[in-house]
C-alpha cells in the first residue's frame, strides 16, 4: 500500500469526513426548515432553493466516491441518445445487487447535472433519519410502506405534485425492492414459479405497481425511462467502506434509453412489459459476465468539480473552530474534559460504523415470509 493509500484507510480521515457531513447536513436542515416560509408565498423558489441545499448534502457523499475513491464509471449507451441525459426528466430504473448501486444511481445524476433535483422512491421510515432522510423530506422525495392499500393514494399524490417541478430530475426506482442476495433470489423465484413468471439469474422479481404508478403519474413530463444494469470488473463486490478507505473500484453502466410512449398506459401491459425489461436486463448480465463489457459504445462523462468544491467549502467552514475547540479541550488538563473527549470519539466511531452498517447488504430489508406474500399480490 502507498502512502496515500495508507493516509486514505487512517480512521481520522473517516472522522474528518463524518463531521463534516454531519455538521453541515444539520446546518443545511436548519437553513431547510426556514424556507419553509416562501412554500406559501412562491412554491416555486422554495424548491429551487431546497434542490441547492440539498445538492449541498448528496453531493459531499458523490464527492467520496468519484475523488476519494477515484472509482471509475464507463458508461454504455447508444450515442444518438447521449445528447438527451439531463436536458430530460426521466425514470432510471437500476438493479439493486451492490452496496453503492445507490451512490452510481447519484453518480450518474451528477454526472449530467441533475443531481440536487433527483428523486427516489424510498422507504417512509427514512424519512425520520436525520439529514439525508429531512433533505429528501424538504425536497419532496416520495415515500412508501411497501404495503399497496396504504401506498395506492399517498404514492400517487406525491407524485402528481412533482408534475410542476421547476428543475431537471431523475427518478431513481429499485423495482426489485431489496437488495440482492441469494436466500433472497431464491425465495423471489419461487414466488415466479408460482405466477408463471420466466426465472431470472441476477435480479429479483421486479415490484411492478410502484412502477407503473410512477409512469402513469408523470407521463407528459417524463420523457423516458433509462433501464440502467450496472456491474463491476473483475468481480470486485463494492462496498461504502472500501470507498471511504479510498479503494478505486470500475463500474460498467449500461444505459438504455426507452421513450415514455412505448411502456403501455394499462396497469396489467405495463406489468408484463417490466418483466420482459427485466429478463432484458438478465440477459445484458449473462454477457458481461461472459464477455466482460455491455453492448453499445462507452463513453465517460465529465467528472464536474462542483461535489469537491462544495466539500472544500464545507471542510474550510467547519474543521478550523472543530480543531481549535479540540486542542482547547486537550491543553486544559481536566480529567473531566479528557474523559468527555474519549466519550466524543468513540460515540463518532460508532456513529461511522453505524452509518456505514447500514449499507451493508446483509442489513438489508428483510424478504421472506412477509415480503413474499405482497409479491404474489403484486
Amino acid at each position: 500500500m502507498d502512502l496515500v493509500g495508507l493516509l486514505k484507510s487512517q480512521f481520522l480521515c473517516h472522522l474528518v469526513f463524518c463531521y463534516v457531513f454531519i455538521a453541515s447536513g444539520l446546518i443545511i436542515n436548519t437553513i431547510q426548515l426556514f424556507t419553509l416560509i416562501l412554500w406559501p408565498i412562491n412554491k416555486q423558489l422554495f424548491r429551487k432553493i431546497n434542490c441547492r441545499l440539498s445538492y449541498c448534502i448528496s453531493s459531499q457523499l458523490v464527492m467520496l466516491l468519484e475523488w476519494w475513491s477515484g472509482t471509475e464509471c464507463i458508461i454504455h449507451t447508444d450515442p444518438r441518445a447521449y445528447p438527451k441525459y439531463g436536458k430530460e426528466n426521466a425514470i432510471v430504473v437500476l438493479n439493486h445487487k451492490f452496496e453503492i448501486d445507490f451512490l452510481c444511481g447519484w453518480s450518474l445524476a451528477e454526472r449530467f447535472g441533475v443531481l440536487g433535483g433527483s428523486k427516489v422512491l424510498a422507504k417512509k421510515e427514512l424519512a425520520y433519519v436525520p439529514i439525508i432522510g429531512w433533505m429528501w423530506y424538504f425536497t419532496e422525495m416520495v415515500f412508501c410502506t411497501r404495503k399497496w392499500e396504504q401506498d395506492r393514494k399517498t404514492v400517487a399524490k406525491s407524485l402528481l405534485h412533482l408534475r410542476d417541478y421547476p428543475e431537471k430530475y431523475f427518478f431513481l426506482i429499485h423495482c426489485e425492492g431489496t437488495r440482492f442476495t441469494e436466500k433472497k433470489h431464491q425465495i423471489s423465484m419461487q414466488v415466479a414459479h408460482a405466477k408463471g413468471l420466466p426465472s431470472l439469474k441476477y435480479h429479483l422479481l421486479p415490484r411492478t405497481k410502484g412502477f407503473a404508478i410512477t409512469v402513469r403519474s408523470l407521463r407528459n413530463v417524463v420523457s423516458a425511462v433509462y433501464d440502467c444494469t450496472l456491474n463491476f470488473r473483475n468481480n470486485e463486490n463494492p462496498t461504502l467502506l472500501g470507498v471511504l478507505n479510498g479503494k478505486k473500484y470500475h463500474a460498467d453502466l449500461y444505459v438504455r434509453r426507452i421513450p415514455l410512449e412505448e411502456v403501455p398506459e394499462d396497469e396489467d401491459k405495463c406489468s408484463a412489459w417490466l418483466h420482459k425489461l427485466y429478463q432484458e436486463k438478465d440477459a445484458f448480465q449473462e454477457e458481461y459476465y461472459r464477455t466482460g463489457t455491455f453492448p453499445e459504445t462507452p463513453m465517460v462523462p465529465p467528472r464536474r468539480p462542483w461535489t469537491l468544491v462544495n466539500w472544500l467549502f464545507w471542510a474550510s467552514l467547519l474543521l478550523y473552530p472543530f480543531f481549535r475547540f479540540l486542542v482547547n479541550m486537550i491543553s486544559s488538563g481536566s480529567s473531566l474534559t479528557l474523559a468527555s473527549f474519549v466519550l466524543v470519539f468513540f460515540v463518532a466511531s460508532m456513529g461511522v460504523r453505524w452509518m456505514i452498517g447500514v449499507t451493508e447488504i446483509d442489513k438489508g430489508s428483510a424478504y421472506g415470509n412477509i415480503d413474499s406474500k405482497q409479491k404474489q399480490n403484486d
